[in-house]
C-alpha cells in the first residue's frame, strides 16, 4: 500500500515538471514570436479550442460575455489607483505583469470573437480608422 503512494505522489511530482517543463518550452517559443498578425493569432486560439474540444462552447454570445467578464477583470485593476501615468513608471514589474495578461485575455477573446463571427478584424480596423480620420480631420490650427 505505501508504495502506490509512494508511485502515485512520485508519478504527479514527475507529471508537474513535465508540465512545467512544457510551459517554458512554450514560453520561450512564443518570445520568439515578437510580431503576430491577427489572422495568425485567430488561427493559434482556433487550434487552442479545437485541441480542446472547446469550440462548441465559442458561441458569439458566450465569447463576448467572457470578454466583458475579463474587462471587469481589466477594470478592476486601475478601480482604486486614480489617474495614472503613461509607462506605469510607479507601478511594480508584478502589476504591471498582471495587466498585460488581463489585457491579452480581453485581447484573445475579441480576436476569437471576430473570427467565429467571420469579421476580418484587421480589414475592420483599418476601415474604422479611415472613417474617423474623414470624420474627425485634423484641427488646421494645431501644430
Amino acid at each position: 500500500m505505501m508504495n502506490t503512494c509512494i508511485h502515485i505522489e512520485k508519478k504527479s511530482q514527475e507529471e508537474a515538471y513535465i508540465t512545467s517543463y512544457r510551459y517554458m518550452e512554450l514560453k520561450e517559443e512564443e518570445e520568439k514570436v515578437v510580431d503576430i498578425s491577427l489572422k495568425e493569432l485567430a488561427k493559434k486560439l482556433e487550434d487552442f479550442a479545437k485541441a480542446r474540444d472547446w469550440e462548441k462552447y465559442h458561441s458569439p454570445r458566450n465569447l463576448l460575455l467572457a470578454m466583458v467578464g475579463e474587462v471587469g477583470e481589466l477594470s478592476e485593476i486601475f478601480q482604486w489607483r486614480g489617474e495614472v501615468e503613461k509607462g506605469l513608471p510607479n507601478w511594480e514589474e508584478s502589476d504591471k505583469e498582471h495587466l498585460g495578461e488581463e489585457l491579452s485575455d480581453v485581447l484573445l477573446y475579441l480576436v476569437r470573437l471576430a473570427d467565429i463571427c467571420g469579421i476580418d478584424l484587421a480589414q475592420a480596423t483599418t476601415n474604422k480608422i479611415l472613417k474617423n480620420s474623414i470624420k474627425y480631420p485634423p484641427n488646421p490650427l494645431q501644430s
